[in-house]
């Protein structure tokens, strides 16, 4: 008996021995297996994500820098701005590797027409949408425009941020604009004339119609 146990021992290990082929590392410069590494590009923008321009003024492309592996590559800029012409404008900055793979980044130009009755407004600050508990931020950079967080008021949303005007007055208007997570806008917008207040409807695929209040905190 133990004569046919050795037997079945020897017969496993000769098995094992065999059929753990050794998997050898050694590949081919920028592959893995029968993969091909590919490295994507790195953007980064020069100036600001947000540029506030005056009607009639100037704007000056900043542009963006990329490199793929600390090497310098070619960013294509997309969109164009009209400084003659009060808006919200897109640009989109773009570098591509050699085997097509991109990365963009974007920025928003607002080109601003602020009446002088609303030049001296700010309405900087932290905004509860008592609704949710959230909290909006408004971040003014330059006379009657403001970049604005969490929008819409809504959990999880504290990095979307996207362009709000102070035309005249206490109006104020989220235009219709695109950022990294969509289409962008609102209506029934109002501001209060306590500077305290403000209710809109998001105009977001993700966003309902309701109408969201925000008060000043």
């Amino acid at each position: 008996m133990k004569k046919y146990l050795n037997i079945i021992a020897i017969g496993i290990l000769c098995m094992t021995l065999f059929s753990c082929k050794k998997e050898s590392f050694n590949y081919p410069e920028g592959t893995v297996g029968s993969s091909k590494i590919t490295v994507y590009p790195i953007l980064t923008l020069k100036s600001d994500r947000f540029v506030a321009v005056p009607v009639g003024g100037t704007y000056t492309e900043a542009g963006a820098d990329a490199t793929i592996a600390d090497a310098p590559v070619e960013v294509k800029i997309g969109g164009t701005v009209n400084a003659a012409a009060a808006g919200v404008y897109l640009l989109t900055y773009t570098a591509t590797n050699s085997d097509g793979f991109s990365a963009t980044l974007l920025r928003t130009v607002v080109v601003y027409d602020t009446k002088a009755d609303a030049v001296g407004n700010d309405f900087s600050g932290s905004y509860l949408r008592e609704a949710t508990g959230e909290i909006s931020e408004w971040t003014k950079i330059a006379p009657g425009v403001y970049v604005v967080s969490n929008p819409g008021g809504a959990a999880g949303a504290g990095g979307i941020e996207v362009a709000v005007i102070n035309p005249t007055g206490f109006t104020i208007s989220m235009p219709d604009q695109k950022n990294e997570t969509g289409s962008w806008g609102a209506n029934s917008e109002s501001y209060r004339s306590d500077g305290k207040q403000y209710s809109w409807a998001v105009e977001n695929a993700t966003y309902g119609k309701q109408l969201r209040t925000f008060v000043k905190q």
